[in-house]
């Protein structure tokens, strides 16, 4: 069989997103006999049903869902590779990383100033995203390293390197009924609206959340309250307080770049990165309360730092 064409392959994600070919049609700015035709002559290439059609509607099949699902991927992957490409053309090479605010546990401006006085670095573009937007980044190339949580759902196609761990706090305004409280359990939060998980076993309520600002000015005014990291302390609202969750699970921060990645500047990135977080776990620094846990994945990368086994080759 040919290999998948991406013109072919953006025609089919666009209809099982749509479910609908006359909306993907416009939506590919393309008119829609063309459209069924490409769909079948992919079925018949592939010799599978991907999409079951009625007048009423259209469905996935088992065989569309896993194309759609790798498909994304795909053309994510291939987008990334001319970003890159682009980028790594131009005056003026730089690093794009990519987080959410307050995520870094006070440990970027340390990181940052290690890395300008390091041979290999260049320029680092701060790219601020929305809760859950990170990864995506990542994987359609507007990112060359990420920090993430430890519980985003699907780093496939990256490898990553966890730099700390905290203990969770719940962000309650002054007035709630806890705020004055030594510490909480997750059953003392049983019926709070919360827009993030706190625990594995717990769901998250309330509205969707699209940046920190606007989380806290929604627990200011009693709307929800927030199981967060510890080190949210530091940056909290006057009208604010934390109050430690004792069985709340430690979250992770994890620092994730493309899969075998090749070049120097984000390997030296990588490098500074786990090392300032272990030196500041050593030191005991009281504004920060993480912990690094070092992944038993590292020593095949052979830094000659020991204290720095993981990251990206450089080569």
């Amino acid at each position: 069989m040919d290999r998948l064409e991406t013109r072919e392959l953006a025609y089919f994600v666009a209809v099982a997103e749509e479910l609908h070919f006359g909306r993907a049609a416009e939506r590919l700015g393309i008119a829609q006999p063309p459209l069924s035709r490409a769909i079948k002559q992919l079925e018949r290439r592939l010799g599978v049903e991907l999409l079951r059609r009625s007048s009423r509607r259209v469905e996935l099949t088992e065989a569309g869902a896993v194309l759609l699902h790798e498909g994304t991927k795909a053309l994510d992957t291939v987008a990334a590779a001319a970003r890159r490409a682009r980028r790594a053309g131009q005056a003026g090479r730089r690093l794009v990383l990519a987080l959410k605010p307050g995520i870094d546990g006070d440990l970027l401006p340390e990181i940052l100033a290690a890395y300008e006085s390091d041979p290999d670095a260049v320029p680092v573009e701060v790219l601020v995203c929305g809760a859950g937007e990170q990864v995506a980044a990542l994987r359609d190339g507007r990112a060359d390293l990420a920090l993430v949580p430890g519980t985003d759902r699907d780093l496939t196609g990256f490898d990553q390197e966890e730099l700390l761990r905290e203990r969770q706090i719940a962000v309650l305004p002054r007035r709630h009924r806890f705020a004055g409280r030594a510490a909480l359990r997750l059953s003392d939060l049983d019926g709070e609206p919360m827009p993030y998980r706190p625990s594995r076993t717990t769901a998250a309520t309330g509205p969707d959340i699209r940046d920190a600002g606007q989380l806290m000015q929604l627990i200011a005014l009693g709307r929800v309250i927030a199981v967060l990291p510890e080190s949210m302390l530091d940056h909290l609202r006057h009208d604010l307080v934390g109050v430690p969750v004792l069985d709340a699970e430690p979250t992770a921060v994890l620092i994730a770049w493309p899969e075998d990645s090749r070049s120097r500047p984000l390997a030296a990135f990588v490098r500074i990165a786990t090392r300032v977080s272990a030196n500041s776990h050593t030191a005991g620094t009281p504004n920060n309360p993480a912990t690094r846990v070092i992944s038993s994945c590292g020593r095949e990368f052979g830094y000659r730092d020991h204290t720095v086994p993981h990251g990206p080759r450089a080569e």
